[in-house]
């Protein structure tokens, strides 16, 4: 069964809230405020039963022009709307208003009702329905049936109920299979239950049970229960209105505009970049630095206006715009919004998040071409195009965030790029091949200050480049960089230190005598007193210098001291373990001291280090062969 809002729109006393009341038997003016003026202040909600057996939430918007936040709260998730003109009236201001919010926030299936229908003579009701047809062109109710009420008497109410059936099959599934979001538009404590928040849900579905968290502030909750249309439910599916009832938090805690979701599954961001439409009847071009309300969801945030592709966006021109917002936005890539006037408030335009994750930038010819991609491409270019501007490597939840698609289907997505050979797997994370590039070049740049600052040294370690790197990446993910680098022959390895490979070691005379010098000391040592390179090094920064470029050629440095020993010292007591070895299966540290003729001390060191390389593997007091 397919999960339906339907909403209520139109001039304020054209009947909309009367209408909702003949559909349904219930009043969802509940403010004594309400009651008493005769108008909706706040939203509505309440349900109905249509003649197919289906069951369809209802949300009753307010139409007075000082309650229009209320009214785009309300928009937000609707599927069907029921565009109400009231017959002895006909179209008026917030009857343009409301059309134009509705088709920002992207509603594009309606019915129009012509209310009151009683009040006038037939040949005014023809007028009427011939206005609203002129009204509606161009629009998403250009061709949307019309029907003529009295709420009051009843008539055409079962003819109107007949027709929100017929519309409502019409209407497109919401997914069940993406990350749960709900924006909350009502949040209060019930004495004895706790907290309990309403909303619709946009996408998802949620359970009893299940975690989540409460945006933008982070906090954590917990559905205790659920209801859909007044009954507890085990689960509530996108497209239901819903009532959660939540623990682990308090009053104060959530409110209005907030938004809950699953944990990482949507992004805050203090800037992004959208396609905008100004609205033909505005007197306001969007112009720089111009100070906006944003209406997203259920919250409404002031920002300043960038335009990116042009000087300033007139009245019924679109163009591409940059939002700073005053304070932090809960959202996901396309999601729609309304723009309206700081002062006086008016609605002036709406339009499309194209990238939540902006970062600031005025009129750039490149970045709008990128924009235009993100637009209109599919999922996989909009994945792409998000891998190959962050100067990062995403994960697949940052990915499932930033296009709000389920897991399993960004995957697929993701792996079809991979062997297209447009983005890389490094380890569990995701990255351009523009974005890797830049990665190797940051790499190439720290070794090559490194050779510039200690010419004889082999290079860095994988920690030392760890600290040093600015792309966030952690050991494993290096490691893989790396091998991706030695495989390209941008880098070189010698005994755990990393080097360019362009990077030639040319000694000068005195440094070659130094070299001959520390080599006759460490031969002189030999296996009877091994050294490590601090003490062989001492204050000497050329000894030092010389010593490392020594790595991986004339001497093997070994064990946690950086102990240092002739490589032919080295080998020649690798092969007198192994020979004996292969012939008696295993070894202690006494017969090996008694070949290798050193002290316990000098043997454990060598034996050790063969147990770490996995040449030997220890046994209770011997070594055997790995």
């Amino acid at each position: 069964m397919k999960n339906i809002i339907i909403g209520t729109a139109g001039h304020i006393d054209h009947g909309k809230t009367t209408l909702v009341k003949a559909l349904t038997g219930r009043e969802t003016d509940t403010l004594k405020e309400e009651k008493k003026r005769g108008i909706s202040i706040n939203l509505g909600f309440t349900y109905l039963d249509l003649p197919n057996g289906n069951r369809v939430g209802i949300v009753d918007v307010p139409g007075h022009e000082r309650f229009i936040k209320n009214m785009m709260a309300g928009a937000t998730g609707i599927d069907l709307v029921l565009f109400i003109i009231a017959a002895d009236e006909g179209v008026m201001p917030q009857s343009r208003e409301h059309l134009d919010i509705l088709s920002y926030m992207n509603v594009h299936r309606g019915i129009m009702v012509i209310t009151k229908s009683d009040m006038v003579e037939d040949d005014y009701l023809a007028l009427v329905e011939e206005e609203l047809k002129e009204f509606s062109k161009g629009t998403f109710l250009e061709n949307a049936p019309i029907a003529k009420v009295d709420s009051i008497s009843g008539r055409g109410i079962d003819e109107l109920k007949n027709l929100i059936a017929s519309e409502s099959e019409k209407v497109e599934e919401k997914k069940s299979d993406t990350p749960f979001r709900m924006h909350i538009d009502r949040a209060f404590p019930v004495k004895g239950i706790g907290i309990v928040v309403t909303g619709t849900l946009m996408e998802g579905k949620i359970s009893r049970g299940d975690d989540l968290i409460i945006y933008p502030e982070g906090k954590e909750a917990k559905v205790r229960s659920i209801q859909v249309h007044g009954e507890d439910e085990e689960t509530a599916y996108a497209g239901q209105r819903t009532a959660i009832n939540l623990s682990g938090i308090k009053s104060g805690d959530i409110e209005r505009g907030d938004v809950i979701a699953s944990e990482g599954s949507v992004i805050l961001t203090n800037i992004i970049d959208c396609k905008v439409m100004v609205s033909k009847a505005s007197d306001f071009p969007i112009h720089h630095w111009m100070r906006l309300r944003l209406g997203i969801g259920t919250r409404e945030i002031f920002c300043r206006a960038v335009p990116l592709d042009q000087e300033e966006i007139g009245q019924g021109e679109e163009g591409f715009l940059q939002l700073r917002l005053e304070e932090p936005l809960v959202c996901r890539n396309r999601d729609r919004f309304v723009l309206r006037s700081y002062s006086p408030v008016e609605t002036i335009g709406g339009g499309v998040i194209i990238e939540p994750m902006a970062k600031k930038h005025n009129i750039d010819e490149e970045l709008v071409k990128q924009l235009q991609i993100k637009e209109q491409g599919e999922l996989d270019d909009i994945i792409f195009q998000f891998a190959n501007s962050e100067d990062a490597l995403i994960s697949l939840k940052e990915i499932v965030s930033y296009t709000g698609e389920n897991k399993k289907v960004v995957s697929e997505e993701v792996n079809g790029l991979i062997s297209e050979g447009k983005i890389v797997k490094i380890v569990d994370r995701y990255v351009s091949q523009e974005v890797l590039t830049r990665v190797f070049e940051d790499i190439e740049k720290i070794l090559e200050k490194n050779h510039e600052k200690n010419p004889l040294a082999l290079g860095m370690t994988k920690n030392e480049l760890l600290t040093q790197n600015s792309y966030d990446v952690n050991l494993r993910e290096l490691e893989f960089v790396l091998k991706l680098m030695k495989d390209k022959g941008i880098v070189k390895e010698s005994a755990d230190y990393y080097g360019l490979t362009s990077h030639k070691i040319k000694l000068t005379p005195k440094q070659e005598k130094t070299k001959e010098a520390l080599i006759r000391e460490i031969e002189d040592n030999g296996l009877e007193k091994i050294e490590n390179l601090k003490s062989l090094a001492g204050r000497d920064k050329d000894r030092r210098q010389v010593l490392e470029f020594m790595i991986g050629n004339e001497i093997v440095v070994f064990g946690a001291e950086n102990n240092v020993l002739l490589e032919r010292d080295f080998n020649m007591a690798k092969k007198i373990i192994l020979d004996y070895l292969n012939k008696n299966e295993t070894i202690t540290v006494s017969e090996a001291r008694d070949l290798l003729k050193s002290s316990r001390k000098n043997v454990l060191l060598i034996l050790d280090y063969f147990d770490h390389i996995k040449l030997t593997k220890r046994v209770d007091d011997y070594r055997v062969l790995v």
